[in-house]
């Protein structure tokens, strides 16, 4: 009687025990039904916003042409473009922007739609030892995108640099002469009764004049190369003509002082450029030799064809026009300043003989406008050599090396230009 009663009771419990089973089971089901159908959710949600465009198209389009480096963030301040320029200033990486400025100034415009602007510096390169200088505006873009844009200012900003350096230096340059003058007009005129008086003052004042025309005809050169473009209206240029036209410019002066410009090494070299900056920066270093040379010495002006990189880096063969004197020369901690405008290794010495300064910084410019170069070599005492070197042109035309084309010298190795020989 016992064990029939117990069976019953065994049977229930086997049955609840898989009613339970069967419940939990349906649980499991349920719930794994429900997190399928919100991952199937949030994955066409996630390929929705994967297919939307980040900007619209037409501000995309107009965003790719721009020069400036583009930005456009969310409304979590996530990127949702960048232009190539923006990452490679370091402004965005990957879909962060970087800069912790930027995110503030986004904000403020999301707050209050004002546009704002934000001039900051960054470290260029690995070094970071050279800046560059940016500007940023953030403005709004439709309700929910934030627009930056940011432009390096770099170059305008050493450009106008620069520019108030010249006008301030080339002020006081200007005052110098200027004041000279007007004082010496006054001696000139209080002296009227001493006549070695007015002769002495008005000597003066004839140097002072030079000086002056000196200097606003270095200024005006100076505009000049800046001005124009060589490489924009480049022609053949034969070497041989350069040199000859820049001894001719320094004739009268070399005659004053008895000094002997030689003209020595190949002949029938070509770049290409243009012939009158050319003659200007060669003529302004044979004047500096010249300038600084002793009475009885020479000056001579040496061509060779040599294998070397243009400035952008190109290898291929160069002209060098080495220019050597016997003069003062230069101290060797002032060998890097003496391309500087204005300045002068002997401010002194310049009074007396009218420098300006201006004169080998206008052949550094043409130099480097010519993908060339120009260096220095000098020994304080014994003399100095500046060396400019051009691309030398590739393949002269038959009129360019013609037996016709008469040689400017008429020598085959070398020519002087002796002053003592010369006709006054």
């Amino acid at each position: 009687m016992v064990a029939w009663a117990r069976l019953p009771t065994m049977a229930s419990v086997d049955a609840t025990l898989a009613a339970t089973l069967g419940g939990l089971a349906g649980l499991v089901l349920g719930v794994l039904a429900v997190a399928f159908v919100d991952f199937s959710e949030r994955s066409r949600a996630r390929a929705s916003a994967e297919h939307r465009p980040a900007v619209p198209p037409d501000v995309a389009k107009v965003l790719a042409v721009l020069r400036s480096a583009s930005v456009v963030v969310g409304p979590r301040n996530d990127v949702r473009y960048a232009s190539a320029q923006a990452r490679a200033l370091g402004l965005v990486r990957g879909s962060t922007l970087e800069r912790a400025e930027l995110r503030d100034l986004v904000d403020q415009v999301r707050r209050d739609g004002e546009i704002r602007q934000w001039d900051f510096e960054l470290p260029r390169g690995r070094s970071g030892v050279d800046l560059v200088s940016l500007s940023a505006r953030v403005a709004p873009l439709g309700s929910e995108l934030v627009l930056i844009l940011v432009e390096d200012r770099t170059k305008e900003r050493r450009v106008d640099a620069i520019r108030r350096d010249f006008v301030a230096n080339v002020s006081h340059e200007l005052k110098t002469p200027i004041g000279a003058l007007s004082l010496l007009a006054e001696a000139v005129e209080q002296a009227a009764d001493d006549p070695e008086a007015v002769q002495r003052f008005s000597g003066r004042m004839r140097l002072e004049a030079e000086r002056l025309t000196r200097l606003v005809q270095q200024i005006i050169e100076l505009s000049r190369v800046q001005g124009d473009d060589p490489v924009e209206e480049a022609t053949p240029v034969p070497v041989d003509e350069v040199v000859v036209a820049a001894l001719d410019r320094c004739g009268v002066d070399a005659q004053a002082k008895d000094i002997d410009l030689v003209h020595t090494g190949e002949r029938g070299l070509v770049v290409t450029g243009n012939r009158e900056q050319l003659v200007i920066a060669l003529g302004n270093i044979v004047e500096n030799a010249v300038t600084y040379s002793p009475e009885g010495s020479r000056v001579v002006v040496d061509v060779r064809r040599a294998a070397g990189d243009d400035s952008a880096g190109r290898h291929g063969d160069v002209v060098e026009i080495a220019v050597s004197d016997q003069g003062v020369g230069i101290p060797e901690h002032e060998l890097e300043r003496v391309f500087e405008r204005f300045y002068r290794v002997d401010r002194a010495r310049s009074r007396q003989t009218g420098g300006t300064g201006l004169g080998l910084s206008i052949v550094k410019h043409v130099a480097a406008s010519h993908r060339g170069s120009v260096t220095v070599r000098s020994v304080e005492g014994e003399g100095s050599t500046f060396t400019l070197r051009l691309p030398l042109r590739a393949e002269p035309s038959a009129a360019e090396t013609s037996p016709n084309t008469p040689s400017p010298v008429g020598l085959d190795h070398s020519s002087v230009v002796s002053s003592r020989k010369a006709a006054p």
